[in-house]
């Protein structure tokens, strides 16, 4: 159910969307429905969301927020990232609370992912 005021849905930018549903879906195991040639959004993900075509990139560097993923096991979502085409540019570290390390997809963008310790 929708909660006013709460965060519902997170749009992101990429380049490809073939190739970006083909990393989300081999790294994180997500599904996606297609609008239309510019647009997909995500199933699975644990919030709702989708995906633009565009050249820009959301990364903390240009003041992006940063869509940070719950792992299990981090060392094998890590791995995961990988293999998909990600690159991995913060490995993992320990934080107050956990550990976590930051990738960015295909299309560039930043994500993390975060395990507790």
């Amino acid at each position: 159910m929708n909660a006013n005021g709460h965060i519902n849905y997170i749009e992101m930018p990429c380049r490809n969307l073939d190739v970006t549903k083909n990393f989300f879906t081999v790294a994180f195991g997500w599904n996606f429905v297609g609008y239309g040639p510019d647009y997909v959004a995500l199933e699975n993900a644990g919030i709702d969301g989708g995906f633009y075509r565009s050249d820009k990139t959301a990364t903390t560097a240009n003041g992006s927020a940063l869509v940070v993923l719950y792992s299990t096991n981090l060392e094998a979502t890590l791995e995961k990232v990988q293999d998909a085409g990600g690159e991995i540019i913060q490995s993992i570290f320990s934080f107050p609370g956990g550990r976590r390390f930051h990738f960015t997809d295909p299309s560039g963008n930043e994500y993390a992912a975060w395990s507790e310790p």
